[in-house]
């Protein structure tokens, strides 16, 4: 099982398993070699015992002459490896499908792709847009995200942004902007929506009470950890949102913040200390 399932997660998985296999395949069939060894042990012959004790010979009991080799495994030995190796072979070919297609989803082709969201005239500096978008357009709305993007004007000669996730870091819900927003700029274009804030003085989940600052954060209530974020990039001056990443917190703010930078966690999960040892290996998001 561990090889069937390494072959569709890991290769180092997989390379356990054959270990696995090996490893009790050949302590099984030293069993039954063991066994076959017994079973055709020397033997008393009982007549000739009899004889032997009725002449009053002091001769040893007679035995059996040792197995020839083509004695050793004889034809129902061999049925029973077969019949073991085929049943085994057909296992195999029966649940490594149907793991596959169970688990490999999970695994395969998870990885989001690089979404244009406007020009970077459409993000004044210093202030919030929200911007929704498909992270998959050919699945509709039901894919539909959001994020916070903020110009922090130039770093080192390159435009820096500051890209907000608005799942909450404690059971996902949609964090808010807590500040107004102008619907009367609103700008459309594909499925990208953008609308400019008025003001925001952070970020606050409707569900839980989880709060945040102006760069995510936590700063109340039960989120584990702060807000995650989008890399990006600029190519021909419009705004490209990669993958998303976890943070654990933030130090400073825009284009001059550290960013503690994680894999992306599921919410709810811490990604650094002790405690992010205690949760499971995650799938590619």
């Amino acid at each position: 099982m561990v090889l069937l399932v390494g072959l569709i997660v890991s290769w180092y998985i997989a390379g356990l398993g054959a270990v696995l296999v090996l490893a009790f395949g050949y302590l099984w069939v030293r069993d039954l070699t063991a066994g076959t060894a017994l079973a055709h042990a020397p033997d008393v012959v009982p007549e000739r015992a009899a004889a032997a004790a009725a002449s009053g010979s002091e001769a040893g009991p007679a035995t059996v002459p040792p197995p020839t080799a083509e004695e050793r495994f004889p034809r129902s030995k061999f049925l029973e490896f077969s019949t073991l190796g085929l049943g085994g072979v057909i296992g195999g070919l029966v649940t490594a499908p149907a793991l596959g297609f169970m688990i490999a989803p999970a695994f395969l082709k998870q990885g989001q792709k690089d979404r244009d969201i406007g020009p970077l005239s459409d993000f004044a500096e210093g202030k919030y847009v929200v911007a929704t978008f498909m992270a998959d357009p050919a699945q509709g709305e039901v894919s539909r995200r959001t994020a916070y993007v903020r110009y922090n004007g130039q770093l080192n000669g390159q435009p820096s942004f500051t890209i907000i996730s608005n799942h909450c870091a404690h059971l996902g819900c949609p964090v808010q902007p807590n500040g107004p927003l102008d619907d009367a700029h609103t700008k459309h274009f594909n499925d990208v929506t953008l609308i400019p804030a008025v003001s925001i003085a952070g970020f606050g989940c409707p569900c839980h009470g989880g709060q945040y600052d102006t760069e995510g954060n936590r700063t109340a209530g039960p989120p584990v950890r702060a807000l995650d974020r989008y890399s990006f990039s600029i190519r021909n001056g419009r705004l490209f949102l990669g993958a998303p990443f976890s943070v654990s917190h933030i130090e400073g703010t825009g284009a001059n913040a550290k960013i503690h930078k994680w894999t992306l966690a599921f919410p709810g999960e811490h990604v650094n200390g002790i405690e992010s040892w205690l949760y499971p290996i995650q799938p590619p998001h």
